[in-house]
């Protein structure tokens, strides 16, 4: 029973993720809404962070206890669809029809990419075996990142670019997550600052960026910064 109890750790804390995307696609929909203090669109940044926590901790759990599983895996790349692909496209939709006054606007369909690119990269990534240290494409929860930071800009600012460049900020960014760019990962192995130098210089770019510009927009930064500096530096 002990053995049993310790495997379903770490799908039960995914699960914790999926269950978080869903309430965070759910909060969406309650875009305006002043909910115990915070809008909606604010309760499902906070649903995506507390998801994208849970993805970390699931992979720990897992190297820590020794509890993989093909199970597992399958799992994880499904919460992360909802979490990181579907819950922001939600975002984005809702973000655009309520710009064209407009709940089934067509330009807001768009937003419906981002979780189709999503599926696809998780897919690749699942059957890739290039992938295992870096990353090929742009990772989903950066995905998502960039489009809390978006989102957060535009009603910080009360600002709409206008559809088509909406059109193109989502063709684009979701592309990226296909494309076949070398990205390093994120994660520490130790703690060299010679072999960290990128992952320091990301998550300083982070905290300085997200203290210095008007509520969350200093993510879609870093998330740009994590792109050109893969672009320019080699995966580690």
């Amino acid at each position: 029973m002990f053995r049993t109890i310790k495997n379903s750790i770490p799908n039960t804390i995914t699960c914790l993720n999926l269950i978080s995307g869903a309430i965070a696609c759910v909060m969406a929909f309650h875009y305006n809404e002043t909910i115990a203090g915070l809008s909606g669109y604010e309760w499902a940044f906070i649903c995506i962070g507390a998801a994208a926590i849970f993805d970390f901790c699931d992979g720990a759990s897992a190297r820590l206890l020794h509890a993989y599983s093909d199970l597992g895996k399958e799992l994880d790349s499904l919460a992360d669809l909802v979490s990181f692909g579907l819950a922001p496209a939600l975002l984005m939709f809702n973000t655009i029809a309520i710009a064209n006054n407009d709940p089934l606007s067509p330009w807001a369909f768009m937003s419906l990419f981002i979780p189709a690119m999503g599926a696809l990269r998780l897919a690749k990534f699942n059957i890739d075996t290039r992938q295992t240290t870096s990353f090929i494409g742009l990772p989903i929860p950066a995905n998502a990142i960039f489009w809390i930071g978006l989102t957060s800009w535009l009603n910080v600012a009360n600002f709409y670019p206008g559809n088509w460049l909406m059109a193109i900020a989502i063709i684009a960014v979701s592309l990226m997550m296909v494309c076949n760019l070398g990205m390093f990962s994120l994660k520490f192995k130790n703690f060299s600052i010679k072999e960290n130098a990128l992952r320091f210089i990301i998550i300083i770019a982070a905290i300085v960026l997200t203290i210095c510009l008007p509520g969350l927009s200093g993510l879609m930064w870093t998330i740009l910064l994590y792109v050109l500096l893969s672009a320019f530096a080699p995966r580690k």
